[in-house]
């Protein structure tokens, strides 16, 4: 099952934010081209609609007055205003006038009207300071204002449109949401499948379900999955032959030797080619072994550095400093984290000598920095080029001069730098001002060790 970093990787994937942002933009120009063009096409429609309801509402007003007893009118004229919404004013020489609130409709409404009720219509705003829609028209020769509430004209104010849009537009920026995520998601899942191959997990089998094209992709990775799983069972019988079938004639020769009648120097000489070739199929061995992170444990790591050193400490050409904190842990196979330090302490022994000397001035530091752990081994050395640093990191590879005639096969740093990976830390290699070489390496917090790594990198 994917670690919850991994379950919502997608959303933090610039694959799935490029999808959104396309899409989101799409929809919005889509969105705004569509309102402006219904806005287009329907304002005149809407117009000659809106002008034919008043123009009926005014004449049936005016002829409603015109018929009606002089005795009836105050009546007529109080249910107008009470149930209709509709008043009826005198139109005075001296009254207080505003116009209309202009707007992209109300030149049209304007305009229709006076085609229906005469050019000399008038209209206003506000009359007196009193709101409304006004409009003028005549009984006999006597002029009167005809008021309607606001709403009958604008009956979709700008911000019940606005309303209507920013609803629209979140509704359909949440389907661009879903649907960025149902097109990232299996291209997650398959990334942090393929991380967990590098660190040497076995992931969960991807969902063989979906479009066509991602079927294939998961059954693919899948059956590579297994191949690989079946490969690496393979390898470990091999290297399991391998280790037996060259051990025992080695062990063999080193008792004959033992028990051969030779001048000392020869069987000093021959024990140790023996010994240097049995270290070699260590190194060979603890290279191509498999990691298994589901056996990770909690580990000292302070104090596992405290006993390297220690055992370093009584070799004679080693003059090791400490600055070591106490209860640093980290999370892994405490075999291979040894491994890692007694590597890393042979190295620096090795090929950081002091220029002039045959003492090797190690100084070893392991510390908590935020909430991961900092081991760092270093010397007084000549240094390595900048150049030639990540060339320590292969298998099988020495820088040239004194590196090229020491014993080993070229595998102590590349062992380092696959137990890093398979722990999920992080290697910098770089050189000490006034000469020497510094190895660091970053180990991840134990809580996101439990919960699944993140993807460590060797640099």
């Amino acid at each position: 099952m994917l670690p919850i970093s991994g379950r919502f990787a997608w959303l933090r994937s610039g694959l799935y934010w490029r999808t959104f942002f396309i899409l989101a933009c799409l929809i919005a120009a889509s969105m705004a081209v569509w309102v402006e063009s219904f806005r287009i096409v329907e304002r005149t429609p809407r117009a000659e609609q809106i002008a034919a309801q008043i123009a009926s509402i005014v004449t049936i007003t005016r002829s409603a007055l015109l018929h009606s007893a002089p005795g009836q009118r105050r009546e007529l004229l109080f249910d107008l205003a009470s149930n209709e919404g509709i008043r009826v004013y005198p139109r005075e020489s001296t009254d207080k006038i505003t116009p209309p609130e202009d707007s992209t409709l109300m030149p049209l409404v304007q305009e229709a009207l006076r085609s229906r009720l005469g050019i000399e219509t008038r209209f206003a705003g506000t009359v007196n300071d009193i709101p409304g829609f006004w409009i003028s028209f005549t009984i006999d020769d006597d002029d009167y204002w005809l008021t309607l509430d606001r709403e009958r004209v604008e009956r979709t104010s700008g911000i019940q449109w606005l309303g209507w849009v920013a609803a629209t537009l979140l509704l359909s920026l949440l389907v661009a949401a879903l649907i960025s995520r149902l097109i990232n998601l299996p291209l997650a899942r398959l990334t942090q499948a393929t991380r967990a191959i590098g660190r040497g997990q076995q992931p969960d089998p991807l969902p063989e379900r979906g479009p066509t094209e991602i079927r294939e992709a998961n059954s693919s990775f899948n059956q590579m999955v297994l191949d690989l799983k079946r490969v690496e069972s393979d390898r470990a019988l091999i290297l399991a032959g391998i280790s037996h079938d060259l051990r025992t004639p080695i062990s063999r020769m080193l008792l004959e030797v033992e028990m051969a009648d030779l001048p000392p120097e020869a069987r000093s000489g021959m024990q140790s080619d023996l010994a240097q070739m049995d270290a070699i199929i260590g190194q060979f061995l603890d290279y191509a072994k498999p990691a298994n992170s589901e056996r990770f444990v909690a580990v000292d790591l302070s104090g596992m550095v405290v006993d390297v050193s220690r055992e370093t400490a009584r070799l004679p050409d080693v003059e090791i400093t400490n600055d070591i904190a106490a209860e640093i842990e980290v999370l892994g196979n405490p075999i291979d984290l040894r491994r890692l330090i007694n590597n890393l302490v042979e190295n620096a022994r090795r090929y950081g000598k002091t220029p002039g000397s045959d003492q090797a001035q190690i100084h070893i530091r392991c510390r908590r920095e935020g909430d991961r752990a900092m081991l760092e081994v270093g010397d007084h050395g000549s240094g390595v080029p900048e150049s030639e640093m990540d060339y320590l990191l292969r298998p099988f590879t020495r820088r040239d001069s004194a590196r090229s005639q020491a014993n080993g096969a070229g595998l102590g740093l590349a062992i380092v730098k696959r137990v890093v990976q398979r722990h999920g830390a992080t290697l910098s290699l770089s050189n000490r001002e006034g000469g020497g070489l510094i190895i660091r390496i970053f180990f991840p917090p134990l809580a996101t060790v439990k919960h699944g790594f993140s993807a460590g990198t060797a640099a």
